[in-house]
This record gives structure tokens, sequence and C-alpha cells, in this order.
């Protein structure tokens, strides 16, 4: 299966400076906790993963219909779409 929201991407994957003290911006107003960061590959937006109590990338997805995210870990540089339940890069492939 080929995502086919690709044309959705507007922000490029982030560089390793960017993430450092990065924060998910709806826990931080909250006072929440997280596991892992997620950027919105659409709006930039920042929020947690699904192993995180509030799952704030998955809410965003839901309130925005952005589908693609990626990580926003040191050391990670994949994306994946909601939508189609798989991991892609810019280009479509599968396995980002």
């Amino acid at each position: 299966m080929t995502c086919n929201h690709l044309d959705q991407i507007t922000w490029a994957l982030p560089d390793e400076a960017a993430k450092a003290g990065a924060v998910c911006e709806d826990c931080a107003k909250i006072g929440g906790t997280w596991v892992h960061l997620r950027m919105c590959r659409s709006c930039g937006h920042i929020g947690c993963c699904d192993s995180s109590p509030h799952r704030h990338a998955r809410a965003h997805w839901g309130a925005s219909g952005h589908p693609i995210l990626c990580s926003y870990e040191p050391g990670e540089r994949w994306s994946w779409c909601f939508e189609d339940e798989e991991i892609v890069d810019k280009r479509g492939k599968l396995g980002g």
C-alpha cells in the first residue's frame, strides 16, 4: 500500500538540533507528562505519542485532519500516516 496523503507534507524532517529541549505543547499546558514526541508534518505541531497518557499527537490528527507525523526523538527519522497506518517517507516509499 502507498500512502495517499504525501501531498499534505509541508514540514521537513527536523534536524537533531531542533529536537533538543522540545516538549509536548499540550502536556506543557496542563502539567502532563509524555513518553516520546511526534511532529505534525503538515503544521509542525509537537505532541506526545500513543504510549503517553494523553496521546496528543493522535488528538491533533483527529482535530486537524493532518494525517502524517514524524518522530521528534533524537536519532529517529521516520514518518507515520495515521490514515493509512503505515510508515512512509516524503517520496511515498514504505519503511521510511
